[in-house]
């Protein structure tokens, strides 16, 4: 069975509505179904799906995402919103850039979009709305900036891209960090330009922040402590070499239990239950799908499609900008379809040899890759950040997506820089 046929019945069984790690696994068996010569047998395929799965750098992804959810659950979110919003408030479009600023710090602590979209969205949308703002942009607001959350580490992406490629993973969550700001600031450039032409109810909004204000720097600061310093734990422990990604995400775990039980007292250990069986039903069909994209990656290498696609690719263009080009365009598309985790388990064997053929550093390669496929998280059909807002607010998913789409061309101004200017990435290292 060719190539070109695998790779056909994989995007027919995405069309007819079949779960993608189920998907996955059909078209890894098949080529050694059809073909008994052939390396990839189906105890191949199954070798190869647990063999992906045993990894250390992997654990880290379920410690994040439950580490996440207890933060949620702790009420983190308002906690950091309440510290922005008291120093940035009154001004022009105050309220919406402390909501950017919240996600980036989230995002630091969850490593997740979703997670971060649910977090921020649920305590944020319904507070800015009361305070006159437009609900369908700051449904929109949050569902972008919540996109942010897979750029700025601790990355789940990010720690997929450095199992597919193997570089390192504190190197590509120290690239990460640069990107993430720059991306939040052009979308608080987006907030503030809205903002001066629709106008804002700086009545209602300075009485709330006058309403924080009153509290006391100190008391919104004490209030707000913990759940900044989390971020600086968790990377601190990983830049000073204290701890590994995954022994730093077990720490951000304990830390979340001990802040939101014992000192925010928002969370009761008679809710843990509920929080750990969430962490498991959230990430067990991850893990699914991960499994499955790993033999489908190994399947797709013996089969040699990185090597043919990378030849073609590399002797048909001999530009540096149009094969970069080409390569974010092929992103883009990939992240409207696909699932971040399987299209970097799948894609990184495929794209990688081209970047690096064209003098493309890894990491490098690897922040473009993850931004490309943060951009998916908004735009149909998938956009999961979109269906996430959406369940919170009722706007259906169509409305946001008209609303999100001068965001996202913010968001492409900024990709655009970071593929061609590799020092944004790799200015830290």
């Amino acid at each position: 069975m060719s190539a070109g046929v695998v790779l056909i019945l994989f995007f027919v069984c995405l069309l007819i509505a079949i779960p993608i790690s189920i998907s996955l696994g059909i078209v890894s068996i098949l080529p050694g179904a059809f073909d008994p010569s052939f390396t990839a047998s189906a105890t191949y395929v199954i070798r190869s799906m647990f063999g992906g799965l045993d990894s250390f750098p992997l654990l880290a992804v379920p410690m994040f995402v439950l580490s996440g959810i207890i933060m949620a659950r702790g009420g983190i979110s308002k906690r950091l919103f309440d510290l922005f919003a008291y120093f940035i408030g009154k001004f022009t479009a105050g309220l919406p850039c402390a909501v950017i600023v919240t996600c980036l710090f989230y995002g630091a602590i969850s490593g997740s979009g979703i997670a971060t979209v649910a977090a921020v969205g649920s305590m944020t949308i319904p507070l800015l709305v009361e305070l006159g703002y437009d609900k369908k942009f700051i449904t929109a607001m949050v569902a972008i900036a919540g996109s942010l959350g897979v750029i700025i580490p601790p990355s789940i992406p990010f720690i997929m891209y450095g199992m597919a490629s193997g570089v390192s993973v504190s190197d590509i969550f120290v690239a990460g960090i640069v990107p993430g700001i720059m991306i939040g600031f052009f979308l608080m450039a987006y907030a503030f330009v809205y903002c001066k032409r629709y106008g804002e109810d700086k009545e209602k909004i300075n009485a709330h922040v006058d309403g924080l204000r009153k509290q006391g720097i100190w008391k919104v600061f004490k209030s707000s402590f913990f759940a900044l310093l989390s971020p600086i734990i968790i990377l601190g422990c990983i830049y000073s070499g204290v701890a590994s990604p995954t022994e730093a995400a077990v720490i951000s775990v304990f830390y979340s239990l001990f802040i939101s039980i014992c000192v925010y007292k928002s969370l009761k250990v008679q809710q843990l239950y509920s929080v750990f069986a969430e962490g498991v039903k959230t990430y067990a069909p991850v893990l699914f799908v991960l499994a499955a994209s790993v033999a489908f990656s190994r399947v797709l290498t013996l089969m040699q499609v990185p090597q043919v696609i990378s030849g073609w690719i590399l002797d048909n263009f001999t530009s540096k900008v149009v094969i970069l080009i080409i390569i974010n365009i092929f992103l883009l598309l990939v992240g409207m379809v696909m699932d971040t985790t399987p299209a970097i388990l799948i894609l990184t064997p495929i794209l990688l040899p081209i970047a690096q053929g064209i003098g493309m550093d890894s990491i490098h390669f690897g922040v473009m890759m993850v931004v490309n496929l943060a951009i998916g998280f908004v735009t149909p059909p998938i956009g999961v950040n979109l269906f996430i807002a959406s369940t919170l607010t009722e706007i259906p998913v169509a409305t946001i997506s008209r609303k999100v789409l001068p965001m996202i061309l913010f968001f492409l101004v900024a990709l655009i820089l970071i593929t061609f200017i590799p020092q944004i990435s790799l200015c830290l290292l």
